[in-house]
């Protein structure tokens, strides 16, 4: 089959760049490079230029060492597996989509409203937000990554 690859099979670039667009500070933007660069300092990693960082973010490098990585990782709190594990990967970019999602204050409002509902209406909440999924063509993306 001539599929499109899933999400999962990313390039680093692709990954990295989905750590700084999903992980940053609330009410503001992503980190900055030298942010970055500070930060992984800071925690005791390996030397990383801004510039270094920038060129794994664009594709302009795209073999960086382990330590390097595991340093990206420790900065954003994700595990170094997300470079390495395609399911890992998987794992933590659906987390990093939930975390996307909270920041959204409808997404936010019927989370908090939801709490405190038995798990039998839950449940059924979740069969019609599944639904509205599927009516929006948002769960076509997922049914790709469960096919492998």
């Amino acid at each position: 089959m001539n599929e499109s690859p899933p999400e999962s099979r990313r390039t680093l670039a692709e990954k990295v760049d989905h750590l700084f667009t999903s992980i940053h500070p609330k009410d503001r933007g992503p980190y900055s490079y030298k942010e970055v660069e500070a930060g992984i300092q800071k925690q005791g990693g390996p030397p990383m230029s801004s510039s270094y960082i920038w060129q794994l973010r664009t594709g302009k490098r795209d073999n960086p060492t382990m330590r390097h990585l595991e340093a990206l990782a420790a900065f954003f709190g994700i595990s170094p597996a997300y470079f390495f594990d395609d399911e890992a990967a998987a794992r933590i970019d659906a987390e990093l989509s939930m975390l996307t999602s909270m920041r959204d204050s409808q997404v936010r409002t019927v989370a908090m409203r939801a709490n405190g509902l038995s798990p039998e209406t839950l449940e059924t909440i979740q069969g019609f937000i599944e639904r509205a999924r599927d009516l929006e063509g948002l769960n076509k993306w997922e049914e790709n990554d469960d096919s492998n």
